[in-house]
Formats: structure tokens, C-alpha cells, sequence
């Protein structure tokens, strides 16, 4: 059996390696037009930045260490110029001699990847974009010449990532993001954060703008502001590389990826896809999805090596999860977002919790943000998200398999998770979004969230703040009145209004004072992560713009 496979990084040498664990006689050959296989690309950004200094140290394998190991026959700078699906043929041409070739196959995995989003903006050939190994030497290049000013075009992972690494070289660097926020998978009300931590460590960033024109030494937007920009990097995002499927007469899907079923077969049934090319199946409606993530590139490449050597496998559906380094912070998400849930009228619970990453008590905890989705009725976690300086990340991945196990939001707090003070809580945070899911779904505890302040301003609703008067000095919501939770008993009177909005600084006194104000005859709801989701929150920001 020969299989050749086009596409030799993440998911074209995870098939082509765990092809060869399961036949030993299987004839391999692996197709890849640049010059370099098996290299660590989430890891080119970090040495454009000089956190890894020895290229060497992300190219994992090379065609001889490959060939040495696993007897795959490895050829890079090799392209595929189409595929002859009704001969099992694929037209080869070697970019170094511009020898051209036909080789036969039994079985075709399809790996090219994706290309660079690049708009059709003035001087736009003079951007850097970054997605092969040749690409980040290329900035490397760059960067090494110490330019007086760096543009990144792109809020999303790469673009943040390598701004981040442009600033640790001590380079003037300013972002463009034509939506409102950076990292479009998170809300708002999260993104705040990372836009803050960027703009403390020096990056000059733009949101809601747009580059309408690139200079030899700028850019310009388009409301006329003129940036300087020695270099320019393009981070807008990726396509699915689909020339090669699309002109061999293969299914492309809805989402304009290489149409695939559950064992990453194609409308051809001797032709795989995998990777960025290739749609996926989203876990939370079954509809196709693009998720550019390297683990599922792998765990798809095992799943295709497997089917063709006839073993039992299982579809992957996937849940979108990710997560990125931005200076301090570390930010991850899994499942959907809000807008996402909004935007498909799905039913959706949201709740915030700002908890340390271990008990506070032992030095060094850091506070967090974690907010997660659920399904109102059955509970179902939806997604969730996390920003703090440590500790998102076991959070995010403990809900992330939850998900997976069909584990609910209040089955969270039913979880043993190790504890130890220097590590976690009693109560860990993935214990605490349990409980108030469990509280909230039960009806034990009614919470509003952060952007619907002024409509229960307009239902009436008084605004009380139980945190110390201490604590509201340093800032309050417009309008609200200040009780601490430990003088309700006793000052309840002064409420002129029995339906209240109650706030504190995190959601947990609120829970508290909604709870007793209940009891006192009141109708409570509380602010669902209190002050702290609020002031970060883009309509404390803009206010806080309307009042300069």
C-alpha cells in the first residue's frame, strides 16, 4: 500500500508516523512545499522574541532523522501542483531542480494547511505574514535589523503573541484591530483585561480601526491617523489552503473547508483530509466548524492512520479549546462564546467569579477571572473562559473535559480536585462555578449580569453596594447606595424600594445580601461577578470616556 501525504507539519506527520507504528510495509511518502517538516509553529512567535533563541530547537524532526526512525520518505520544497483522483495520481514538482513528476497512491491524506488572510490594501506587499518556518526567518530578519517601529495588523492569537515578543525586543510596537475588542474569542467584558495588561506593557493599540493604506515608513487608518511603521506584520488570520481539493473535484463544505466525514474522509473515500484545511464538527451543534488548532490536527491524523489500517476509531468533534500567553496574563476559552450563544438565540445562563489561583492565605495567590455558559434548564456547559496571571489554565482544562464527559455546571462542584494550599482551594474555583450554578438553575439565587444594569434601573430596581465604605471610596456604580453586608440587618430600613439590585465587590457578599434581603421581604437580584466584572466591563469603560 502506498499512501503519500501533501502537508508534512502537525496532522500530516501525525498520520504518516503512526501509519508506519501500525505497518511496517507500508510505502509513505510525505509531500511538503516548504522547506522544513515537522517544526513547532506555535512556537515561532517566542523566537521572533528571543524567548527561544536556538531555531534549532523548534524543528522537532528533518527528512533524515524521519526516514532514519520511522522509514517515511520525506520531501520537502516538493509541491503538488493537482490531483487525479479518477487515476489515484498527484502531479509533483521539486522547487529546487523544477523536476517535474507523477506518483501513484492507494490512499491520499490531504495536510496543505491554511494561507494567510492578506486584503487587498495600498502597499500591503510590504507585510510580513507568518506561517511557515521561512516566514518568521523572514521577520527574525527583520527584527534582528532593530527597527524604531513595528505595525501589527491583527488582534487575534498570532497577532497578540507577536506583539508581545516584538515589545520583549524592545521595539516600538503598535496594534491594528478593526473590531472592538482583541482575541475575538473571549466577551468583552474579559477581552478588557488582556486590552489593559497590552497597553501597561507599551503596546500602542488601536481598536474599532482599520489600515486603509501601507507607506514605505506607515500606515495609515482610516479615520486619517498616520502610525510609522519600519515594519508591518499581517496577523488578520487564516484560509483553508483548498486549490488543490477544489480542483480534484472534492467536496468543499459550508464553512469553505475541505468537507470531511467523521473519519476525516472526503467525497472521495480514498482521500483524507485533516488540519486547518479540513471542516470539523462542532461538539455543541453538530454543525461544521474551522478550528486551526494543532492538537486536533494531530489527534485527526491518528484518527485517518488508524481508519486506513482498518482499526476501530471514533469521530472527533471538537470544542474550540485554546490559550495564549499575553505578557503576565494567560488567557484560555473552550466551547462557545456569549456573542456566539447570542447571535444563534441559544438559551444560555452567564456567571462570573473572581477567585485566586490557590488559597489566599499561602503567599503569592493571584486573583483570576473565570466566567462560565450553561445550558438554563439541563445545565449543559456551554463554554467558559478564564484571564488571570496563573491557574486559568488547569481551571479552563478541568471544564474542558467536564464537557467532554457530559459533566453539567452544577456537577462541578461535585468534582475532587487536588488541593493543597501552595496549589488550590478547598473550594476550587471549578467547585465555586458549581455552586452558583447550582444555585442560580435551582432558583436559590436570582443574578443579573453587567451590561443589564440600566434595564433594571428602568424596572425600578435600587442599587445597593454591600461592600465597606472603604472599598466603595475607591470607586462605585453611578447611583447606587452603599449598606455593608454586615449592617443590612440593622439599616434595611433605609432601602426606599423593595426590588433591589445588589452589588459587591466580586458576587460572593452580594450572594450574602441578596439572600438576607430575601428573607427581610425584599425582591433581590445580584450582580452576577459584582464591581470588578462591571468596571471592566465596556459600559463602565464607557462611561468612564463620557465623563473626561
Amino acid at each position: 500500500m502506498r499512501v503519500i501525504i501533501i502537508g508534512g507539519v502537525a496532522g500530516g506527520m501525525s498520520a504518516a508516523t503512526r501509519l508506519r507504528r501500525l505497518d511496517e510495509n507500508a510505502e509513505i511518502i510525505v509531500l511538503e512545499k516548504s522547506g522544513h517538516v515537522s517544526y513547532a509553529n506555535c512556537g515561532l512567535p517566542y523566537y521572533v522574541g528571543g524567548v527561544i533563541e536556538n531555531e534549532k530547537d523548534l524543528l522537532l524532526q528533518t527528512p533524515a532523522s524521519l526516514h532514519a526512525r520511522f522509514r517515511l520518505d520525506v520531501r520537502v520544497s516538493t509541491e503538488v501542483l493537482a490531483i487525479n483522483s479518477a487515476k489515484k495520481t498527484v502531479a509533483v514538482k521539486d522547487l529546487l531542480t523544477q523536476e517535474t513528476m507523477e506518483l501513484d497512491y492507494d490512499k491520499l491524506i490531504l495536510s496543505p494547511g491554511a494561507s494567510p488572510v492578506v486584503p487587498p490594501i495600498p502597499g500591503i506587499e510590504r507585510g510580513m505574514v507568518l506561517r511557515t518556518v521561512e516566514d518568521f526567518e523572514k521577520i527574525a530578519t527583520s527584527v534582528g535589523k532593530s527597527p524604531k517601529s513595528a505595525v501589527v495588523i491583527g488582534g487575534g492569537f498570532i497577532g497578540v503573541e507577536i506583539a508581545e515578543n516584538l515589545i520583549h525586543r524592545k521595539i516600538p510596537t503598535a496594534l491594528i484591530e478593526a473590531t472592538d475588542q482583541v482575541l475575538m474569542p473571549l466577551d468583552p467584558e474579559l477581552a478588557t483585561l488582556v486590552a489593559k495588561e497590552m497597553r501597561s506593557k507599551g503596546v500602542d493599540l488601536h481598536l474599532g480601526s482599520s489600515v486603509v493604506k501601507i507607506s514605505p515608513t506607515n500606515v495609515e487608518l482610516a479615520n486619517a491617523q498616520v502610525i510609522d511603521a519600519e515594519i508591518v506584520i499581517l496577523a488578520i488570520g487564516v484560509r483553508p489552503e483548498i486549490g488543490l481539493a477544489k480542483a480534484a473535484g472534492l467536496e468543499i463544505g459550508t464553512r469553505n473547508g475541505i468537507k470531511v466525514d467523521g473519519f476525516n474522509r472526503t467525497s472521495n473515500h480514498d482521500i483524507y483530509a485533516i488540519g486547518d484545511a479540513a471542516e470539523k464538527t462542532d461538539a455543541l451543534d453538530g454543525n461544521a466548524t474551522l478550528v486551526p488548532l494543532a492538537n486536533l490536527a494531530n489527534r485527526h491524523g491518528r484518527v485517518v492512520a488508524d481508519h486506513i489500517c482498518g482499526l476501530k476509531t471514533r469521530p472527533v468533534k471538537t470544542i474550540g479549546t485554546a490559550i495564549v500567553k499575553v505578557f503576565d496574563l494567560m488567557i484560555a476559552t473552550t466551547g462557545w462564546n456569549e456573542k456566539r450563544l447570542v447571535a444563534a438565540n441559544r438559551p444560555h445562563q452567564v456567571i462570573h467569579i473572581h477567585p485566586n489561583s490557590h488559597a489566599g492565605y499561602y503567599p503569592d495567590a493571584k486573583q483570576m477571572a473565570l466566567k462560565l455558559i450553561f445550558d438554563p434548564k439541563s445545565g449543559e456547559i456551554l463554554g467558559a473562559q478564564g484571564v488571570g496571571i496563573e491557574g486559568v489554565d488547569k481551571r479552563i482544562d478541568v471544564i474542558a473535559t467536564a464537557m467532554r464527559g457530559g459533566i453539567t455546571a452544577p456537577e462541578l462542584a461535585d468534582l475532587e480536585l487536588a488541593y493543597a494550599p501552595p496549589f488550590g482551594s478547598a473550594k476550587d474555583p471549578v467547585n465555586m462555578l458549581g455552586y452558583v450554578a447550582e444555585n442560580v438553575i435551582s432558583g436559590v439565587s436570582k443574578v443579573a449580569q453587567w451590561h443589564e444594569i440600566d434595564e433594571y434601573r428602568e424596572k425600578g430596581y435600587e442599587l445597593l453596594d454591600v461592600r465597606t465604605a472603604s472599598e466603595c471610596g475607591n470607586g462605585i456604580i453611578p447611583g447606587a447606595i452603599n449598606i455593608p453586608v454586615d449592617e443590612i440587618r440593622d439599616r434595611h430600613q433605609a432601602l426606599k424600594n423593595k426590588n433591589v439590585l445588589v452589588n459587591c465587590q466580586v458576587g460572593l457578599r452580594g450572594h450574602t445580601g441578596s439572600m438576607l434581603l430575601k428573607e427581610l421581604g425584599f425582591n433581590a437580584v445580584n450582580l452576577d461577578g459584582g464591581y470588578l466584572t462591571w468596571i471592566n466591563s465596556p459600559a463602565a469603560i464607557k462611561l468612564k470616556e463620557m465623563s473626561k
